[in-house]
């Protein structure tokens, strides 16, 4: 009897524990259920079906899938996201990682460097763009009148031109990101033991060789985590080319998120806006699911 008593008083102490845990998260999960998951569902039965806000919802099947992959718009914004997320990724990175690896020197400074280069990270978007759309004006913005003044007679149109406005729109952004994802690159160098690179160094490693042989190859869970939060960010970006550019020149600048939000809020048509949504969250799924396969395979090996 006391055994079973002592089971008893066991396996309730442990449900409470339990109970205590879960009153815990509960609160994320409604908010979860509430905010993300009923409005995905939402916007996926939204996709096979035609309505405007106000008439009746209609079933519409795969009529959504079908026209939006006809419009030009919407398959040059792919496109354009592409472009604009891959040369992001890849900048971001390099800067991020080149400012790491400079300001875990010891400077001095270094402390000042860091926060003056996390600040445009935490900057308001709105006062970033009013900044950059002038400072990238054509006629007589500063960076142009520089270039002019180094010998480029015909600098770039950036923002006003069909061919520079994403280029604009990458060095903006890279410029605003690359503070936060040095930070996390500190953090991965900080965590590498000196022990490696003082037995590196008795062996005759030096330079660029204990950069690649050590150094690059610890790096990898802070750059699994770099790129990914690069693709994703990359991928849904809205604000700041809404803010900059609206899109322009004409859609040469319009992303798939702004696509999204257009087919929405300025024609009514929520079917093929979550349609694109749905779209958009196959590419950033399946994006995501190879870089965990290729961070597995790099960690195995």
């Amino acid at each position: 009897m006391e055994t079973k008593s002592k089971k008893q008083k066991g396996v309730s102490r442990t449900i409470r524990q339990n109970l205590v845990g879960y009153s815990f998260i509960l609160p994320n999960f409604i908010g979860f259920f509430i905010f993300i998951f009923i409005p995905v569902m939402f916007s996926l039965a939204l996709s096979f079906s035609d309505w405007d806000g106000f008439t009746e919802m209609k079933f519409a099947g795969l009529e959504n899938f079908i026209n939006i992959f006809k419009d030009r718009v919407f398959v040059s914004a792919i496109w354009q996201t592409a472009y604009f997320s891959i040369f992001t990724v890849l900048f971001s990175m390099i800067a991020s990682l080149a400012l790491a690896l400079l300001l875990n020197q010891k400077m001095k400074g270094r402390g000042f460097f860091r926060s003056a280069l996390f600040f445009p990270y935490v900057a308001s978007v709105v006062a970033v763009s009013v900044v950059f759309n002038a400072m990238l004006q054509p006629e007589y913005g500063p960076v142009n009148e520089f270039l002019k003044a180094i010998g480029i007679s015909n600098p770039p149109g950036w923002l006003a031109s069909t061919t520079w406005v994403i280029p604009g729109l990458i060095i903006v952004n890279v410029w605003r990101n690359m503070g936060y994802f040095m930070i996390i690159y500190l953090s991965g160098l900080q965590s590498i033991d000196p022990s490696l690179y003082e037995a590196a160094e008795l062996d005759g490693v030096k330079g660029w060789s204990r950069f690649w042989k050590i150094t690059w190859p610890l790096l990898s869970p802070s750059t699994f985590f770099v790129v990914m939060m690069l693709v994703i960010n990359s991928f849904k970006v809205f604000d700041l080319v809404w803010l900059m550019t609206n899109g322009g020149p004409g859609t040469s600048s319009t992303m798939i998120s702004q696509y999204i939000y257009n087919q929405a809020f300025i024609s009514w048509d929520y079917g093929k806006s979550s349609a694109a949504a749905m779209i958009l969250f196959v590419i950033v799924a399946l994006l995501t699911a190879f870089q965990f396969k290729a961070e597995k395979k790099v960690v195995n090996y």
